[in-house]
């Protein structure tokens, strides 16, 4: 595979098993998926990072949209495009070791009850470029305002969500990871945060969801505080939990900014340079 409209024409072909390789060079347009495979036979596009799918601005469009369940995504890289990589309804989904970059707004979402899926060595960097407000590296479920069109007026449950051994930054000028009310069970654990070009959030991580497991993630330069909890929906923004992050934030805020009494910040998490202090409660032995 090694243009565009062979790209668009094997999407549009494959079926459970399939594989399509990507050979090096710019596959210039906006690609999706709608075809599910299944749990024994995934539906497999891979190549290398010097295989770019490129959409051509990022003033509109998805560089990848996923509407579909059971596909692994691996290995190249997406540019170009308002939003990289999308998915919708689409859940037991792997991308992997993907270059995301030069992006108008986020660089990952989950959105629409999007369940079951993994994030992995993965590098996001300079998205937000036309909204700085939209350009958080990765976006997990969506905010209540959202509700009506993501999900009908119901939270949407894009749950269990895992963003493992990440390198999100520098140039994500909204959160690295923001879990968004509505969403439970997402983890998020091993990956780099550089916040340096943050200008429209205060925090690498901010979890208003329940139940999210933050843990063994390294961050530096955050714009406020590294880590944040809030309450945004009654009901929601509750059990969170953050354990064996190192937080170099070189910041006036905490390591750990936390809303809401059954979040626990873990005596082991390491905070270096916030001028606030560790946290703004008192932190908890586990295990």
């Amino acid at each position: 595979m090694s243009d565009g409209r062979g790209l668009e024409l094997a999407l549009a072909a494959v079926r459970p098993g399939d594989v399509v390789h990507l050979a090096a060079g710019t596959y210039r347009g906006r690609f999706g998926a709608a075809v599910s495979g299944t749990a024994g036979a995934p539906i497999e596009v891979c190549g290398s990072r010097l295989a770019i799918l490129d959409g051509g601005g990022i003033d509109t469009g998805y560089g990848f949209h996923l509407e579909a369940d059971y596909w692994r995504l691996e290995g190249f890289s997406i540019t170009g495009s308002q939003k990289g990589v999308v998915l919708d309804h689409a859940s037991h989904n792997v991308v992997r070791d993907l270059a995301i970059f030069g992006i108008g707004d986020e660089g990952v979402h989950f959105r629409s009850c999007s369940s079951d899926n993994v994030l992995a060595d993965s590098d996001i960097r300079d998205v937000g470029q036309t909204d700085a407000h939209s350009g958080e590296g990765v976006y997990v479920g969506s905010a209540v305002g959202n509700w009506r069109t993501c999900s009908g007026g119901r939270p949407d449950t894009s749950d269990r969500n895992s963003i493992i051994n990440n390198r999100i930054g520098p140039n994500t000028t909204a959160e690295s990871v923001d879990i968004k009310e509505g969403t439970s069970g997402t983890e998020v654990a091993g990956n780099t945060f550089d916040g340096r070009g943050m200008t429209a959030a205060d925090s690498w991580v901010d979890a208003k969801g329940n139940g999210a497991l933050i843990s063994g993630n390294t961050g530096t330069h955050a714009p406020r505080d590294g880590f944040q909890t809030h309450l945004i929906v009654a009901g929601w923004g509750h059990a969170n939990q953050f354990t064996g992050n190192r937080a170099d934030v070189d910041g006036p805020g905490y390591g750990f900014r936390v809303e809401g009494s059954d979040n626990i910040v873990a005596c082991d998490n390491q905070v270096t340079r916030a001028e606030s202090g560790m946290a703004n409660v008192p932190c908890r032995k586990t295990g």
